[in-house]
């Protein structure tokens, strides 16, 4: 079976969301909801990139955040423990609320 690249229509969809951001952000999310592999590749990708911390990390891929660590854990992905900064302190406080808004305490 031949391997395909996408890279014209990757070109394309860069293109169109310079254009139309809100309908290929709908697409991308659309993808990202359907297919929890690459959903799970792609957050852990900017994780190990430094882009997001683990409590964006564990609110992107719906988890809590300790389930997270540990899975990390299991896997081998260093774990980053501790805002760098006020944002990445701000992301975690943002993540915890929401999760336990999801909760329903």
């Amino acid at each position: 079976m031949a391997v395909t690249t996408y890279a014209w229509e990757f070109e394309q969809l860069a293109r169109l969301s310079r254009q139309q951001p809100e309908m290929v952000n709908r697409a991308i999310g659309r993808l990202l909801d359907e297919d929890a592999d690459l959903r799970w590749a792609v957050v852990v990708s900017a994780y190990l990139e430094r882009e997001i911390n683990l409590g964006k990390s564990a609110e992107l891929l719906g988890m809590h955040e300790l389930e997270l660590r540990d899975r990390f854990t299991q896997l081998g992905i260093p774990l980053r423990i501790g805002p760098a900064d006020m944002a990445e302190a701000q992301a975690e406080v943002d993540a915890i609320r929401s999760w336990f808004a999801d909760a329903k305490l």
